[in-house]
């Protein structure tokens, strides 16, 4: 492995880009780049691609030094080794995999900026001056100063749209970079998009996945969290990071000055229009648009009650009645369950098949640091991944072969995606169309949730609703877990119809498969990279992914405001056609 980085060094610094790419596998190589050498979030996927990026980008990069970190691994069919390395304006983090002595996949990504690095750890304030003056601030002074003048006297660099997770995890990592940053959000407090759900609410995801950037969660905390506590988190959070919010904030308006190179952002707070001119503008609003809801015949004439799932908060008012929920996905199932412990006779409308994943009552806690076992979920190419994927759903419904049977045999319509990649596959490309199971199946399998499948609402009527296959189901209320608007349309909401088109679609991989159409991107479609609107971003994903991104986006837009000589490479898509089913 030493004498494959030393190689690969040498190549480098010496121009010699086809030596470099003779050094990849020609059968199957990628080469996976979180900002260090694209300023991007790309995947060069085969030697041509590598090729490609390499002329376009190895003189911005300049001069690079790589030291293998550690022992290499042996790993089945290869070896394996992280490395650190530094370019002529950036430090970062790699790893590499080598099959029959050529690189399978290789890894880059950003850790800091030369010149620019967060101020922790030995960089950190002072904090006190251990000088007399008349002029000093305390820190209370300092910081009430701050907050009063964001926004007003002083421009926010960066504006964040959006206060959960994402929203908070970039605006402390670019507070950490020194970048003037506001974030706004039509909430009364931190962490109210969580508090405003549904009671019963707890995170599917075990707590040491959930870490936000700088403050780890206490050691006591539960494995999987309650929405009211990660809520009072992320507000406490906010607070401890000094992040400068502006809530019960509503954006009316934004568009991207051309000659000023700057947006005009018209906002409406504590009864006021506020024009801000950030230079970058993030969507953080989360992976979907506006709730979509159907225009069903008759719905006007319901007597019961009717609403989307994102208005569901507390079942208690439906105990006893007879309610049916449209959709059957993880809200539909959560809310299914809800109603059922007021004892609801509750009845889901299954559309469409759905994966379904059990989620481990006491999961096993991770060897490695949050840190590390961030970058190694990084490291893998989302190509190279989709057999590992493929291999973890084939074991799983080999391990749960009864519990899935006995779902079949309630009726409902089960599948682990077209090409067997389950569920992951499902939410990289589509981010929908699967229940991660916290007991909900169990109702479903023993009747106490029933199910209606391969069917839908045709009509809705005084007390009932008919649906497709001719049958007529009571009903005092129907609530629609039916999904959401894609994310790229906030863009239409806010900027405009015209910037929406121009930017496309977001999230999603290009696998032709149901609702991610081609052609193979590789990565995430706009998120956390530039996008076709200068100074627009977007930022989401679950709390991991916004630990993980929000750091290379925080160092892109900070190389914005230092005024980096920064060339983005925009690998062309690739375009394997469908992909086949397994």
């Amino acid at each position: 492995m030493e004498e494959w980085i030393a190689a690969f060094e040498a190549a480098l610094n010496a121009g010699q880009v086809e030596a470099a790419v003779s050094m990849f596998s020609a059968k199957e190589c990628y080469w996976r780049d979180l900002v260090a050498f694209t300023w991007n979030i790309a995947t060069m996927d085969g030697r041509s691609a590598i090729s490609k990026m390499l002329h376009e980008q190895l003189t911005q990069v300049g001069s690079i030094s790589i030291e293998p970190e550690g022992e290499a691994k042996v790993d089945g069919e290869g070896v394996e080794s992280w490395f650190d390395f530094e370019t002529a304006t950036a430090r970062g983090k790699g790893y590499v995999r080598l099959r029959e002595g050529k690189c399978w996949t290789l890894f880059t990504s950003m850790t800091e900026l030369k010149g620019f690095e967060e101020l922790s750890g030995r960089r950190r304030q002072a904090g006190a001056e251990h000088t007399a003056s008349k002029e000093r601030l305390t820190w209370l002074e300092e910081r009430e100063r701050e907050e009063r003048t964001i926004g007003t006297e002083i421009q926010p660099y960066c504006l964040v749209v959006g206060g959960g997770q994402g929203g908070l995890a970039l605006g402390a990592r670019l507070k950490m970079l020194g970048v003037p940053t506001l974030i706004v959000d039509r909430l009364p407090r931190p962490g109210d998009a969580w508090r405003q759900r549904y009671k019963s609410l707890n995170l599917h995801d075990a707590v040491w996945s959930n870490d936000l950037p700088y403050i780890p969660f206490p050691v006591h905390w539960p494995i999987y969290m309650s929405k009211d506590k990660i809520g009072d988190w992320l507000e406490m959070y906010a607070k401890v990071m000094e992040l400068n919010i502006w809530c019960s904030t509503t954006i009316r308006s934004a568009h991207f000055d051309d000659q000023a190179k700057e947006w005009i952002v018209n906002v409406e707070r504590e009864g006021k229009t506020v024009v801000l001119r950030p230079k970058q503008l993030v969507l953080a609003t989360g992976l979907s648009g506006k709730p979509k809801t159907p225009a069903l015949p008759g719905a006007e004439s319901f007597a019961g009650v009717q609403y989307h799932s994102s208005e569901h908060r507390d079942s208690t008012a439906l105990a006893g009645k007879n309610v049916i929920v449209l959709g059957s996905n993880n809200s539909a199932h959560d809310i299914c369950v809800d109603l059922w412990t007021v004892d609801a006779d509750v009845t889901m409308i299954q559309r469409s098949s759905t994966s379904v994943l059990k989620i481990p009552q006491n999961p096993p806690s991770p060897d490695l640091p949050t840190p590390r076992r961030d970058l190694l979920s990084a490291s893998m190419p989302f190509r190279a991944r989709e057999s590992i994927d493929r291999e973890e759903c084939e074991k799983d419904q080999r391990e749960n072969a009864t519990f899935y049977a006995q779902l079949r045999s309630a009726g409902f319509l089960l599948d682990f995606g077209e090409d067997n990649t389950g569920v992951v596959g499902k939410y990289f490309r589509r981010a929908s169309g699967y229940y991660l199971d916290v007991g909900g199946s169990d109702l479903i399998i023993n009747g106490q949730i029933k199910v209606r499948s391969a069917t839908t609402i045709k009509e809705i009527r005084q007390r009932s609703v008919l649906l497709s296959d001719g049958s007529e189901l009571d009903a005092d209320a129907v609530i629609y877990a039916t999904g959401f608007e894609p994310m790229e349309s906030w863009v239409g909401t806010l900027i405009s119809k015209d910037c929406e088109r121009r930017v496309g679609h977001c999230w999603g991989l290009g696998s032709n498969t149901a609702m991610d159409p081609g052609p193979w991107e590789g990565e995430l479609r706009n998120m956390w990279k530039p996008t076709a609107q200068e100074g627009l971003w977007f930022h989401g994903g679950s709390l991991s992914q916004s630990r993980i991104y929000s750091l290379y986006l925080a160092l892109q837009i900070k190389g914005r405001l230092e005024n980096l000589p920064i060339s983005v490479h925009q690998p062309a898509p690739i375009d394997r056609g469908p992909i086949t089913s397994q």
